[in-house]
């Protein structure tokens, strides 16, 4: 329950009979503080906002001076806007402006600093104001409610299980409670941002597990007798073949969460000895941010991500496992190159976030349309630059490099662990010494690790292997986590490896030199490692020691 009511009866703006009527009425309609104190007789919308400037110190504005639907929509937290009354208006910088009615909860700042990465400045906005703008951008609705998707109970989901059991009730029905069951398992994870959603048959039971930050977590354990049921209305939503159970397949579902957001979602089934298990892709195609600053750059890796960027020719390379963030990363430099002046083409597989502005292809392997075939129609197409999903195959990184040498910009990621490795990755798939150090420009090695959770990190002793620091307080997850993150741990950043070649590894290049002499090269002018960058995070109090092992040492 808010505490704003005492704290205005505490600034003689209420009595305590008022404070007690707000509060009957916040529990009795289940509406916000601020909308609760002006049905009182005494407060109004503007006495209430000049009232909480002067206690807070904080300038009331007016939302017509924002274009926060734009704002709104490129972040994408519209669980917080609804949650806590709070509006995005502008990003400047690395600050997001935002409006709320009721300052006195700062779990609003943290949570959305933690959700967007940016710092959060608060303005005051009178409540009917505001609450008419969230109402015009998203419904006075819920997100369950906006997709007309009740919540299935355990007395529905017995229930379910009887009808499978005796076979007595109609398809339908039956398909009309696995239909919600699977829309309230999709929409719970769209809400935790997960990636990826794995529905697990076993011997007389089975799971749903989340890939939440980069780890599965285990959400559900439903009733084992109304699996095939949920695994045949997947695959009828995905147009696969239902009958088929012996080989896998893969298809397309497409989810209405609102009417302006759209989940495309990747199908991939397995049989397994148990039944076929079934993984789901969470791709949303609208446009998350893209400032390098909210990925984790700082500014000098900014400043050589851009230079490299604006360079008329060459070969930038992004490097790291599956699930990393390198397609992120791509993106961002696409947009920073995305004016109308650039004829830009990307190969992709597939097609992650729609860019207005930029030809976009999906490969299709299944009919003989690669990423090799891709790039050579793109050199047909008059292109000032490509943009590679992966090298995979010589031919491909053939195609890419000579074309980073006659007036094209490329950008492509590779499967390495670091910057230095991508060099000989090049060599080995048959790439000549020459053709590498005639093309490549820049290679960014990097990795995603979690953040620790702000409001429950706790003090950690100095690890074994990082130089203590006289000040420095190092942190580690809370084992059981908070109501904010449950894990310890909220969101993930970036930590970049930066390459740049000069000159000198040019020449290192050509002499065909080892990944440690490139190493030890790079590093004596000035490139800081991923341990390294790592380390720094640490002892930032932004991750912890143990993410960090989790995620560089293998």
């Amino acid at each position: 329950m808010s505490q704003l009511p005492q704290l205005l009866c505490n600034a003689n703006f209420i009595n305590a009979q008022q404070v007690e009527a707000t509060l009957a009425t916040m529990k009795a309609e289940q509406i916000d503080a601020c909308s609760a104190l002006t049905r009182l007789d005494n407060v109004t919308p503007i006495t209430l906002a000049e009232t909480l400037s002067k206690l807070f110190n904080l300038p009331v504005v007016s939302l017509d001076s924002f274009d926060y639907q734009s704002c709104c929509e490129q972040l994408g937290v519209s669980h917080l806007i609804h949650q806590h009354l709070a509006l995005p208006l502008e990003i400047t910088h690395c600050q997001l402006l935002i409006a709320v009615a009721d300052p006195s909860n700062s779990i609003t700042e943290q949570e959305f600093n933690f959700m967007t990465g940016l710092n959060i400045k608060c303005v005051l906005v009178e409540v009917s104001q505001l609450t008419h703008a969230i109402h015009s951008l998203y419904g006075s609705e819920s997100a369950n409610q906006q997709y007309n998707t009740k919540h299935i109970s355990s007395n529905e989901l017995e229930h379910l299980v009887d009808d499978v059991r005796s076979k007595e009730e109609g398809i339908e029905q039956d398909n009309s409670l696995i239909s919600r069951y699977i829309h309230q398992i999709i929409l719970e994870a769209v809400r935790k941002k997960v990636s990826d959603i794995h529905f697990e048959p076993y011997d007389g039971w089975f799971r749903i597990r989340f890939r939440c930050d980069g780890l599965l977590i285990e959400a559900h354990q439903p009733p084992h007798q109304i699996y095939q049921r949920l695994a045949s209305r997947l695959k009828i939503l995905a147009q696969l073949d239902i009958s088929e159970r012996r080989q896998p397949q893969d298809g397309r579902i497409t989810f209405n969460l609102t009417e302006s957001n759209i989940i495309h979602i990747r199908i991939s089934t397995l049989p397994t000895m148990w039944g076929e298990k079934i993984v789901l892709r969470l791709q949303n195609n609208q446009v998350t941010n893209l400032d390098l600053t909210f990925l984790g750059y700082d500014s000098y890796q900014r400043q050589v991500f851009t230079q490299a960027l604006h360079k008329p020719q060459g070969l930038i390379l992004i490097t790291g496992p599956t699930g990393s963030g390198k397609t992120l990363s791509l993106y961002s430099g696409l947009t920073l190159l995305n004016k109308g002046s650039i004829n830009i083409s990307t190969a992709e597989d597939p097609v992650e976030i729609s860019l207005p502005g930029i030809n976009q292809v999906q490969i299709q392997p299944q009919i003989g349309f690669g990423f090799s075939q891709a790039l050579r129609a793109f050199l047909r197409q008059d292109p000032d630059v490509i943009m590679v999903g992966e090298i995979r195959d010589k031919e491909t990184a053939d195609i890419a490099t000579k074309a980073a040498q006659t007036g094209h910009l490329v950008l492509a990621t590779l499967h390495t662990n670091s910057s230095t490795e991508a060099i000989v990755r090049l060599k080995n798939i048959g790439i000549e010494s020459y053709n590498i150090a005639a093309s490549l420009s820049l290679v960014i090695a990097q990795r995603l690790v979690r953040r620790l959770c702000p409001l429950c990190k706790c003090a950690d002793t100095v690890p074994a292997n990082i130089p203590q620091v006289k000040g420095t307080v190092y942190y580690q997850a809370s084992a059981n986590g908070c109501n904010a993150c449950n894990q310890g741990y909220l969101g993930r950043i970036g930590i970049y490896e930066m390459l740049s070649i000069t000159p000198e590894l040019t020449q290192s290049i050509l002499k065909q030199d080892t990944q440690a002499q490139l190493d030890k090269l790079a590093q004596k002018q000035g490139m800081k490692t991923l341990n390294q960058l790592g380390i720094q995070k640490v002892c930032e109090g932004v991750t912890s020691h143990a993410e960090l092992q989790r995620v560089l040492v293998r």
